[in-house]
């Protein structure tokens, strides 16, 4: 009789990154992926612990493929720039994945070697020791909010993303003046939150480095 075939770690998290694709943190288990790998949980559970363990490993691959060849250039503003592109192109081929990186913090490889380079960046910076870890968590909180947001309106359809930009004109368009002046007043020219996301990524990183870089002097 032939026994069940062993899955390497990396193949288990292949699978998993797959099935995270097409769902979301909240409906994936272990067991779902144990039957995509035609093995049972307890299979799984000699290469990670729970799903938390699980989950943490596939965000540490996205980010560990966003950080691959990547090599530092220019200032530090520049570096940090760089890296938050990068972190945000490898995330927005894998939108799914993208919640689980704010909310499953990870410790592999891909998670230190980020670290790594925003530290360094803001060494580079001339910022004092002491401040750079709290403007390292800064930086780190605020990417992963913008890719989250960035992912969740990827994540829609067409179809979707059309619906929902209509609903906002009518929404905004047809806003009571009296109960919303300012809104009305705006209403030609505010856009929905979809638009422009990447010059908007781009523009709010930009004011959160030039802070920094304002309290230098």
């Amino acid at each position: 009789m032939t026994g069940r075939r062993r899955w390497s770690t990396e193949e288990i998290l292949d699978v998993a990154a797959e099935l995270l694709r097409t769902s979301d943190a909240e409906s994936f288990s272990v067991r779902k992926l144990a039957v995509a790998l035609g093995t049972d949980s307890s299979s799984l559970y000699r290469h990670f612990r729970n799903k938390t363990e699980l989950l943490r490993a596939v965000a540490d691959r996205i980010l560990l493929a966003a950080v691959e060849g990547h090599r530092p250039e220019g200032d530090w503003k520049q570096r940090i720039t760089a890296l938050a592109l990068r972190l945000r192109e490898a995330f927005g081929r894998h939108p799914q994945l993208a919640t689980i990186w704010g909310r499953y913090a990870s410790s592999g490889t891909g998670s230190r070697l980020v670290m790594e380079e925003v530290l360094q960046a803001l060494r580079a910076a001339g910022l004092p020791d002491e401040e750079i870890p709290a403007r390292y968590h800064r930086i780190v909180v605020l990417l992963a909010a913008l890719i989250s947001a960035d992912a969740g309106v990827r994540t829609l359809t067409p179809e979707e993303y059309e619906q929902g930009v209509e609903l906002f004109r009518v929404a905004v368009l047809g806003a009571d003046p009296g109960r919303f002046p300012a809104l009305a007043h705006f209403a030609r020219d505010v856009r929905p939150l979809g638009a422009d996301r990447g010059a908007a990524f781009e523009d709010i990183l930009a004011a959160h480095l030039a802070h920094i870089e304002a309290g230098l002097g």
